[in-house]
């Protein structure tokens, strides 16, 4: 199984870009992961249709946030992973979103646009990067998780 993987897309509508972006990374995944960020409903629709699962983040409107959950754990195979958008500084992010998941193989997050991607205490941490929104690091990109055998990921810088 492949899981596609996006965070802080910051979209008002579906861009160009975004659209290029879906159709050369994530139309063919079995699955994609938003972490939040997501600010407008368009990019929720532009999704619907495929197995998709989202939660909102910290700049998504009040209509984003009654559509989305602010955590979820999804079912990829055996694996169990963590979905969340995160809050406050960078600095101890994952500190901070360890403590909102118990038993799980994975925690996908975003929040603070630097890409992620390591085993922590026995648990994959991955977070994609900004797709599309304010890059931190000048560099936009998203993710792939494999499901197999184990779990793994993969950045993808666009």
């Amino acid at each position: 199984m492949k899981i596609g993987v996006i965070s802080d897309t910051h979209l008002q509508r579906i861009s160009g870009e975004f659209e290029d972006i879906f159709k050369k990374y994530l139309a063919d995944k079995d699955m994609i992961l938003h972490a939040g960020d997501i600010v407008s409903e368009e990019v929720i629709d532009f999704l619907k249709g495929r197995t998709v699962h989202a939660v909102y983040g910290n700049m998504d409107p009040f209509e984003v946030q009654r559509r989305l959950p602010g955590k979820t754990v999804v079912e990829a195979g055996p694996y169990r992973i963590g979905l969340i958008h995160g809050w406050g500084p960078s600095a101890g992010l994952e500190d901070r979103i360890t403590s909102e998941f118990s038993d799980v193989d994975a925690v996908v997050y975003g929040h603070s646009h630097v890409a992620a991607n390591h085993v922590r205490d026995g648990v994959l941490y991955f977070n994609p990067g900004t797709a599309t929104g304010y890059a931190s690091s000048g560099i936009h990109s998203i993710g792939v998780l494999e499901v197999g055998d184990t779990i793994t990921g993969r950045i993808i810088l666009l």
